[in-house]
């Protein structure tokens, strides 16, 4: 696929990209019901600790179904969550999803070298799709996913938790208003500090999407992209080594400068050794920020004449996992697209490039 800054803005106004200004669905006391069977793909730390909680309090959709490799985990998750013998897979199994009721969503949390696999099998089994960000590992893999789950006709959501934040909302909803005039300047940075995983981590391979820019980099992107509802023009991206010795194989910390229309530039960093963590927008007249901008909780807003957005209670994906049931009932819209993160994946790619030759690189 050839993906243009022209043809990606053509989407967008036809309306196949995010609505820009549309508030929360997730307390939609209208909506039917019937709450929605989700099972997820892949047990690591991601579905134990965050989404797997999140979804004890979701209205919408529940956890009915896993899917593992490791038997080991699951006798644990059933005495948890109660979760039937008819609903538990291994990824060799996945595909007789498609003869289970009880199923209505496959929500696919595994190495983004992965996603492709099982997203077209659960899309092919009949089941939406729900995919974990970075959305796939080149273009012409998040390109596959898109039309799988159209051929199938089901609705597909990236993991774009932050999307579905609501501080995070508000400020987006400034490029509309510009209370604060024209964007001036942009600074966007998403990382943690560490020294790397063991060597044999998928994290640590290159073949799998390890490294800073897909884990991480994904954030001051598509965060970016998202506040500002531009799209970048050109990218030049710098690595910076600390740890040669640790990270052999993928990227540890990663600059990004993001050239958009108009002149206006958004410095992005993002690591796996550092701690940084905030959006930050310049205008004519004031400024506002999230800090820390992507973290699990505690997404806090401040503006410079003073006013302030607390952290929300609660999960943030439980949130984005409500408003996305809501939008397969056809109950309120649908957030994240596939074209969201095809478009990022496009910009990591060709930031990739321009850290490997040093060349500005148009988008």
């Amino acid at each position: 696929m050839s993906l243009t800054r022209r043809n990606f803005i053509s989407l967008a106004t036809a309306g196949a990209l995010t609505l820009p200004t549309l508030k929360s669905y997730a307390n939609n006391t209208s909506a039917n019901t019937r709450k929605l069977g989700v099972a997820l793909v892949g047990l690591g730390n991601y579905s134990q600790g965050l989404l797997a909680p999140a979804l004890q309090d979701t209205r919408h959709c529940e956890l009915r179904g896993i899917v593992t490799g490791i038997p080991s985990k699951i006798p644990s998750w059933q005495r948890r969550y109660g979760i039937k013998d008819r609903n538990i897979y291994s990824y060799e199994t996945l595909h007789e999803i498609a003869n289970n009721p009880d199923i209505d969503i496959v929500y696919v949390v595994v190495p983004t070298a992965l996603h492709l696999k099982y997203c077209e099998i659960a899309a092919n089994a009949g089941k939406h799709v729900w995919c974990e960000k970075p959305m796939a590992m080149t273009t012409k893999q998040c390109q596959k996913i898109i039309d799988v789950c159209r051929n199938n006709k089901v609705k597909l959501s990236i993991g774009y938790r932050m999307q579905h934040e609501p501080n995070t909302r508000t400020f987006m909803g400034y490029r509309n208003s510009m209370p604060y005039g024209k964007f001036e300047r942009i600074i966007a940075q998403a990382g943690y500090a560490g020294n790397g995983n063991a060597p044999d981590h998928w994290r640590m391979k290159k073949a799998m999407g390890g490294g800073a820019l897909y884990d991480m980099g994904v954030y001051p992107i598509n965060g970016t992209r998202f506040i500002t509802g531009r799209e970048p023009i050109a990218v030049t991206a710098r690595h910076e080594k600390s740890h040669p010795d640790i990270f052999k194989e993928v990227d540890e910390t990663t600059h990004l400068t993001l050239e958009f229309p108009e002149g206006l530039i958004a410095e992005c960093a993002t690591s796996v050794v550092k701690g940084v963590n905030q959006l930050r927008v310049t205008c004519q007249d004031g400024w506002y920020q999230l800090k820390p901008m992507q973290s699990y909780g505690g997404v806090r807003g401040t503006t410079s004449d003073g006013k302030n957005f607390p952290a929300i209670k609660g999960m943030q994906q439980t949130i984005q996992m409500d408003n996305d049931a809501l939008a397969i009932m056809n109950q309120g819209p649908l957030l994240v697209r596939g074209e969201e993160g095809l478009r990022d994946i496009h910009i990591v790619q060709k930031a990739f490039e321009s850290a490997a030759t040093g060349e500005r690189k148009i988008l």
